[in-house]
């Protein structure tokens, strides 16, 4: 009985953080993005009533207005990465091609800032956008097309946010193309 719960356990693929970076941007125009530097970047014609922007190659976050510095944290997984159990002000996933794999953070008046993160190789990609807001800051107000209202700001994640305005945590694995949503 031992035997066979052992080779269960030895199927079930184990979640590895491959790689972190962490570092501040400054966003511009309400927004940045975790781009491929293969791709021509452009601004995505996209619903403006999400969160997350997204064309392949590029995934933009809008931001409330009053942030200035966010502070941004990404990781590389082997597999889907466990769930956290903190609590975010908004969290989102989008799945998007990489058809190059080397990643820059992009904003528009800043332009591309490479990043040192290792994918395994170019492909499909699922993202999870998880994000707080710095409540010595706040209030934080919605930059979603057709909403104003004030965002949630949970405690937590201080030390993360280090006197910035928004903190984010990005996790990034591969996909397989007949894997269904996570």
């Amino acid at each position: 009985m031992l035997l066979a719960t052992q080779l269960m356990t030895c199927e079930v693929p184990l979640s590895r953080l491959l790689y972190v970076f962490e570092t501040v941007v400054s966003p511009s125009h309400r927004i940045f993005g975790l781009v491929d530097t293969s791709v021509d970047t452009y601004a995505p014609h996209a619903d403006r009533a999400n969160w997350l922007l997204s064309a392949p190659g590029m995934v933009y976050l809008q931001v409330p207005p009053q942030v200035i510095r966010a502070s941004v944290r990404l990781e590389s997984w082997s597999t889907v990465p466990p769930a956290s159990d903190a609590q975010w002000s908004g969290a989102d996933d989008v799945e998007v091609e990489l058809p190059g794999g080397d990643l820059a953070l992009e904003t528009i008046d800043g332009g591309q800032k490479e990043v040192p993160l290792i994918l395994p190789s170019s492909g499909l990609y699922r993202m999870r956008w998880q994000w707080i807001f710095n409540r010595a800051g706040g209030p934080f107000t919605s930059p979603l097309a057709g909403h104003r209202e004030s965002l949630p700001m949970p405690p937590g994640h201080e030390e993360k946010l280090n006197g910035a305005d928004q903190y984010c945590l990005v996790q990034i694995w591969r996909t397989a193309a007949s894997e269904g949503t996570e």
